[in-house]
């Protein structure tokens, strides 16, 4: 795959293979590869969706929305957003939102059968930062990496990422929206250093704009608001570096920190 292309190819998205897609809450899936995986669906490839928690606590309204209520309500969104992807095996783990890091053994455990039974050409997950710095995804992160290195690395590891050019336009934007766990920010990838990278226009971005609006609880709000090409752009477009290019792009961070200091 020609990582400075502009747009993945059917023919790109093929050689992923079996893709299993391993993410924190119902919407992260969505957010970051549903047009990976519709794509892969379309063309025949096998795709297993995970989802860690049912993210049970994503509601700025607790009283209206306990967290029994509120995960019926987010497995039901993500049904449909997976039927609007064409994902027909969506699994969801269980694991407390909030809590993941609490869970790290567990949460191994549960990932490593999963590799073990699908056993995947592809994997898409988070990288080091959790695109947002979120515990939850970063735990994620730390488990499918500890679990792919143990099984010596058999499957390709994809870590989805935002590009410096998206990031230099929208960056603002999602620090309005108070996406950002922490102070830290990321500073995006180059084309380059890209694994995959698909801009999405017409029908595809329209079907994974129909996904997202399926997961109201989540993003009825912000849909509402923002107009609709801004917020198009926001999603339109998805970035995978490989494993391997992002540790060597850390370890570079870290000597260069080092050669300063």
């Amino acid at each position: 795959m020609n990582g400075t292309t502009t747009t993945a190819t059917t023919t790109d998205i093929a050689e992923l293979g079996t893709i299993l897609s391993i993410w924190g809450h119902p919407d992260d899936e969505t957010y970051l590869a549903g047009g990976v995986m519709a794509a892969a669906c379309d063309n025949g490839q096998r795709v297993v969706c995970v989802t860690a928690t049912l993210g049970e606590h994503g509601t700025p309204d607790p009283g209206a929305w306990p967290p029994d209520r509120l995960c019926r309500l987010r497995r039901w969104e993500a049904a449909a957003a997976m039927a609007v992807l064409g994902v027909g095996d969506h699994r969801v783990l269980g694991l407390p939102d909030g809590a993941l890091d609490r869970h790290e053994g567990h949460g191994r455990a549960m990932v490593g059968r999963l590799l073990d039974e699908v056993r995947p050409d592809t994997i898409l997950t988070f990288g080091p930062d959790g695109i947002t710095f979120h515990p939850d995804h970063m735990a994620v992160h730390r488990w499918v990496t500890a679990e792919w290195a143990r099984r010596g690395r058999l499957a390709r590891l994809l870590y989805a990422t935002s590009t410096a050019q998206h990031l230099a336009r929208l960056g603002q934007l999602y620090d309005e929206w108070g996406v950002y766990m922490t102070d830290e920010r990321p500073t995006g990838a180059r084309c380059d250093e890209l694994a995959v990278h698909l801009e999405l226009d017409g029908v595809e971005v329209d079907r994974k704009l129909a996904a997202l609006a399926a997961m109201t609880s989540q993003t009825g709000t912000v849909m509402a608001t923002l107009d609709r090409t801004t917020y198009t752009a926001s999603v339109a477009e998805e970035a995978f570096v490989d494993a391997f290019v992002a540790a060597g792009r850390r370890h570079a961070l870290v000597s260069a920190a080092m050669a300063k200091w």
